[in-house]
């Protein structure tokens, strides 16, 4: 279904070919000035000085064109040279109508879906989830709904850190800890046991108390590095005790991951590309990409139109060991070679860019992936507290994301179950239901790229631009709906959307009517801000018509069943929209 834009855009385009003028000037826009107009056309003023003629003279000549015009019920010409226009109210019914009876109200599936595999976790084994881990999944989260709801195939990973000294930290703990366990005895030949000797509690408190000792004692640092060479050469009782490790930490990741609906469609970690690393670094310096510098192996990517300089990609360390930018090489060979994606798009805090844009570099320069793939950096700015410093407990330490997760459940439910008509079991289902909407609405409305002020306090508000006063928006129309429909209304999918009768019923139709540009847009540019800005809108513009319109003590039949309609299908298009950002709205509040 053309875009409605387009669709008045290419009226436009008619009228300036038919005064004799380019069609590309007849290009239309929201209007910055909606106490004069709703759309504007500044066409004339670009064409001036191509024509030679005073833009004002070019805007009468087209508006002269318009006078029987479907689509504008006023084109008005005004100094110097502005196109000034109202929208029809039948055309604008009409369209309305069709994105009714339109899969996705009318946006337009791609002639070709493009393949996307979308790197959004990337947490570490054995630590838990903290509220740096929020945007990645929460940002992720939205991206891959969007693509997908635009028709693209995407594939979400988590790209877990679970190779690293962090395993051979913890590997040697638990052996202080527990000596005697069957991992750590080189002759035992049996099965190993599948109750893992810790639990997540435990294993969570064991990894800082590791890092704090390999720190202080050199011994101990070097006993994790040996451990972590031996797991990694594949020594069977530390393979064994490894699985275990990753097995109960990624249980907890999926609790907490379930928690904030999100989930992936692969758990790779860097474990998963270990193998490949040796034969992806000796085709490297085969090809005479790689070379020793003060012992370590490393790929020049500075490039002469380089701004500020680029220093090489060290490939692996002077003691053979892989970095962070080895396995995410070889994680984009074998991405490669078992999907062969059309964009490979990372999502992690924007501290992170020059990394990516050495590892970007050095898989096109090796040619780990073809020209026609593309590598996309999606870096986000840091959750601060009120204070503008990075969120943190109140005694300063990093809160974990289930700790937040609670607080924010805590703070809504208190809110809910000041509802005499809500029992406790709906309480606290709405409750959850709403805090998520407060978080992650909270987090997409800001530009990714941005840091931003984490406030719980406002982000529960049923008031304002928040997840709370989204959902009871929609909650509002639901129950509307609900009594047209208990009081013998008439089938709300054969209800018709008739001309608007008001101002405010205008401007929400023409928000709806927005619906497929802005979705395209958000998809195109990575942006959920968009979608939020979007049903901010068209949540103040349904409430003021809410409050200006006796819906349902209408009289006159065919006005209130258009009304019934239009609400039919404001409601399915914030629905369609919460569900791409990752939430849902409950029943009533």
């Amino acid at each position: 279904m053309e875009k409605f834009l387009n669709l008045i855009s290419g009226e436009m385009a008619d009228a300036f070919e038919k005064a004799g003028y380019d069609r590309e000037l007849g290009k239309v826009t929201v209007s910055n000035r909606p106490d004069l107009c709703e759309y504007q056309c500044n066409g004339a003023m670009a064409g001036a000085k191509r024509y030679h003629k005073a833009p004002i003279m070019i805007a009468n000549d087209v508006a002269a064109g318009l006078g029987d015009s479907k689509v504008f019920s006023s084109v008005e010409a005004v100094k110097p040279g502005f196109l000034n226009l109202r929208i029809r109210e039948e055309f604008l019914s009409e369209y309305l109508t069709s994105m009714r009876g339109e899969e996705k109200f009318g946006l337009e599936a791609p002639e070709k879906p493009a393949s996307i595999i979308l790197d959004y976790g990337g947490p570490n084994v054995a630590k838990p989830l903290h509220v740096g881990h929020l945007r990645s999944a929460v940002i992720g989260e939205a991206v891959k709904r969007i693509a997908r709801y635009h028709g693209e195939k995407v594939i979400g990973d988590i790209h877990l850190g679970d190779w690293g000294l962090q395993m051979g930290l913890v590997i040697t703990e638990v052996s202080k800890r527990q000596p005697d366990l069957c991992y750590f005895d080189p002759s035992y030949e049996g099965e190993y046991p599948e109750e893992a000797p810790f639990t997540v509690t435990e294993l969570e408190e064991i990894y800082p108390t590791a890092s704090k000792k390999s720190k202080e004692d050199p011994e101990y640092y070097a006993e994790a590095m040996a451990n972590t060479h031996r797991l990694q050469e594949g020594e069977r009782g530390l393979r064994a005790l490894w699985n275990k490790i990753i097995e109960v930490s990624v249980a907890d990741m999926k609790k907490n991951y379930a928690n904030l609906d999100v989930d992936f469609d692969l758990w790779w970690g860097e474990s998963t590309v270990h193998e490949a690393i040796p034969a992806m670094v000796a085709d490297m310096k085969e090809k005479g990409f790689a070379y020793e510098s003060k012992g370590a192996l490393v790929v020049d990517v500075a490039q002469e139109s380089d701004a500020k300089e680029i220093p090489p990609c060290i490939i692996l360390k002077s003691d053979g060991a892989a970095l962070y930018t080895t396995t995410d090489l070889a994680t984009i060979s074998e991405r490669e070679r078992l999907y062969h994606p059309d964009q490979i798009v990372y999502i992690t805090d924007k501290r992170q860019e020059l990394h990516f844009q050495q590892v970007f570099r050095t898989a096109r320069k090796c040619g780990l992936v073809p020209e026609t793939t593309q590598l996309r950096h999606i870096g986000f700015g840091t959750m601060n507290g009120r204070d503008g410093k990075p969120f943190k407990t109140r005694d300063g330490g990093v809160m974990k994301l289930s700790d937040l997760i609670r607080d924010i459940n805590e703070e809504m439910r208190g809110k809910i179950a000041s509802n005499p008509e809500i029992g406790p079991e709906e309480a606290e289902k709405t409750a959850r239901q709403v805090a998520l909407a407060a978080l992650k609405y909270g987090d997409l409305s800001n530009q990714a790229s941005k840091d931003y002020i984490f406030d719980i306090e406002r982000f529960t508000s049923f008031e304002g631009d928040t997840g709370p006063y989204i959902l009871y928006t929609i909650v509002r129309i639901k129950s509307i709906l609900a009594k047209y429909t208990a009081a013998g209304g008439k089938d709300v999918k054969d209800c018709v959307i008739g001309l608007a009768q008001s101002k405010a019923e205008k401007d929400l139709m023409t928000d709806i009517a927005g619906f497929n540009a802005m979705m395209d847009s958000a998809y195109q540019e990575i942006a959920p801000h968009r979608i939020c800005a979007y049903i901010y809108q068209l949540s103040n513009d349904f409430n003021s018509f809410y409050h200006s319109t006796k819906i349902l003590s209408e009289e006159d039949a065919a006005k209130k069943e258009s009304w019934i309609a239009l609400l039919s299908l404001t409601l399915g298009v914030l629905e369609a929209c919460i569900d791409v950002l990752g939430f849902s709205a409950p029943e009533r509040m």
